[in-house]
């Protein structure tokens, strides 16, 4: 019986003193082994664990028969961008595999950015611009990986697609947010190019609402899709939040993207020689926490107030539901220490007005409400403080500028990711909240289906989700 295997990654005290990817390039005869692992299921519940509804017992197949070109095809089928779920996805489909029934998964997720490396490696990846132009228009707000994905459908459609993007370069949370150690930009670089050469057309270092009017682009253009993200972060409301040291993590996180990038900021937050707590046990802290290996921080501490997941699948989240599960990512293999059930009570300043400390508590259930619990407090050393606890919806001002109701942080729309405002779209996060990188792709694709018929009457782009289905709430 072949044994489920992982592809290697690179030692620890090798990868900490750099910025690139921490895989080692994978061994064929692994990826081939890993392939034939895959059942013929007569009902592969794989797709259904996969929001795009990846062809993935078939691209196994063509993968274990060593048919790079095919196995590509068929996952550039329902996926535009599989060198970034191969990377960046939690794997509901290795859910949902039937082998994990009773024994581990088959590795999808590594296969699926083995034969997207390959694709670009061989030039597999040609541009397929459109036989024909429609003569309407569409803007893209925001490039994310559901911005990128709608504008590349809707492109492909023959409408000329604009996407914008405030940030001086194209990519959204991918280019900025995302550490190169689990995504090196040249990645995302050969995949842009892709699209130029397709026809989309890309305008970085435009804020639509300041440098341009969000009515103004609605009269420039037929539709309108707005994919800005879910980038509001929830914040910490206690005593010392406005002291010296307290970041949010996105703030820090792009600072460091940006100076791998080149452009290396003025005061960029470091947590060279300090001892650094991050807050949140999500994948922004898991990011915070390899940042700051790689910065040269003395310590790092991980802190989360509610209760460490499982190790294995709990009853009440049976096969073939995605579980909440613990999860040691590699910035967690890389050192430092985490910590369950702990309420930040207070931030605690030295002398210069600057965190020395946070004071904490464990927590316990009062009326149905987790709260600090008495006699529990204690101090815990603080050079530095990133807040990684969530994000809480889109910017409100987006709505207010096309008379678009907001409800629980997110702009409402109907199942066919339309507002009440003609012609204007909502896809991604921006309409769901901050979720997985694999529901922006597919919330993309749909969204330009809708956008489609919108502008034609009817559409023959693959809409795999509908805004509707299982969304994400938000707190």
């Amino acid at each position: 019986m072949t044994e489920r295997e992982l592809p290697k990654k690179r030692p620890v005290p090798v990868r900490i003193l750099d910025w690139r990817e921490i895989g080692e390039p994978g061994d064929k005869a692994v990826l081939r082994r890993q392939a034939s692992r895959c059942m013929d299921c007569g009902v592969p519940f794989c797709h259904q664990g996969c929001p795009l509804g990846n062809l993935i017992p078939e691209w196994n197949d063509l993968t274990w028969r060593g048919e790079g070109r095919a196995a590509s095809d068929r996952l550039h089928a329902t996926n535009n961008f599989p060198e970034l779920t191969g990377r960046l996805c939690p794997a509901p489909c290795e859910s949902s595999c039937v082998l994990g029934i009773n024994q581990p998964a088959v590795t999808i997720k590594s296969i699926e950015q083995a034969i997207a490396d390959e694709a670009f490696a061989n030039g597999w990846t040609e541009p397929h611009p459109p036989a024909r132009l429609t003569g309407k228009t569409v803007a893209v707000v925001g490039s994310g990986p559901a911005g990128l994905a709608a504008a590349q459908q809707l492109t492909r459609a023959g409408h000329t697609v604009v996407v914008y993007e405030r940030d001086d370069r194209i990519g959204g949370l991918l280019r900025y947010g995302i550490p190169d150690f689990k995504l090196e930009k040249r990645t995302l670089e050969a995949r842009l190019a892709q699209m130029q050469a397709e026809g989309t057309r890309f305008r970085a270092g435009v804020e639509i609402g300041r440098e341009l009017g969000w009515q103004e682009l609605r009269e420039r253009f037929d539709a309108v899709l707005i994919a800005t993200g879910a980038p509001v972060a929830r914040e910490l409301d206690i005593p010392g939040r406005g002291l010296d040291g307290v970041h949010l993590a996105m703030e820090y996180l792009v600072q460091q993207n940006r100076a791998v990038a080149g452009t290396v900021p003025a005061n960029q937050i470091s947590a060279r020689g300090k001892h650094v707590v991050v807050l949140g046990g999500g994948d922004t802290g898991a990011d915070c926490i390899g940042t700051a290996h790689r910065q040269g921080a003395l310590s790092v501490t991980n802190l989360a107030i509610g209760v460490q997941p499982p190790s294995e699948r709990p009853a009440h989240q049976p096969w073939p539901v995605h579980p909440s599960l613990f999860e040691v990512q590699s910035s967690h293999e890389e050192g430092g220490e985490r910590a369950y059930l702990v309420s930040t009570v207070e931030l605690l300043a030295n002398a210069a007005g600057e965190v020395r400390a946070l004071k904490v508590a464990d927590t316990e259930i009062v009326d149905g409400v987790r709260r600090p619990k008495a006699g529990t407090e204690r101090e815990i050393p603080a050079d530095l403080v990133l807040l990684a606890l969530g994000f809480t919806g889109a910017d409100a001002s987006i709505g207010e500028a096309l008379d678009v109701p907001f409800e629980r942080g997110l702009p409402v729309r109907t199942p066919d990711f339309a507002t009440d405002v003609p012609g204007v779209f909502v896809a991604g996060d921006a309409g769901r909240g901050a979720s997985l990188i694999v529901w922006a792709i597919a919330e993309g694709r749909a969204a330009a289906a809708a956008v489609d018929a919108h502008l034609e009457g009817a559409s023959s782009l693959p809409a795999p989700v509908r805004a509707s289905d299982r969304p994400f709430a938000v707190a």
